[in-house]
């Protein structure tokens, strides 16, 4: 999201139970969009609960789950997608699934957050 409406929104992404590393084709799949994320990190959400955020994006249902209570003003939605990393075929089939979740993902979430 930062590299569509970083202009009006900063977007910061974390897990309940970040794997240490960042997917390769996750990076694979975004590069294709001239978006590097090489050097990102997986962070807990537990590094952001000093953060007072405006909303609260959790995108697999475990997340929703198990994502802790936000005390505050900030809202709250689920919008749940697959994990294209648990799909199980060739390197063709797993690139895949990971673009189309990117662009749901991606679709998804700027009509909701330009709708704001």
């Amino acid at each position: 999201m930062n590299a569509y409406l970083g202009e009006s929104w900063q977007a910061f992404s974390a897990g309940t139970a970040p794997s240490g590393m960042v997917h390769p084709l996750a990076v694979r799949a975004m590069a294709e969009l001239d978006i590097d994320i090489r050097d990102g990190a997986t962070e807990s959400v537990e590094d952001y609960r000093e953060l007072h955020p405006d909303l609260v994006v959790t995108v697999c249902d475990s997340a929703a789950k198990n994502c802790p209570v936000w005390l505050g003003d900030e809202e709250v939605t689920h919008m749940p997608f697959d994990d294209p990393t648990k799909v199980i075929g060739s390197d063709s089939e797993r690139i895949s699934a990971c673009r189309q979740v990117r662009d749901l993902m991606r679709d998804k979430l700027l009509t909701y957050l330009q709708s704001r």
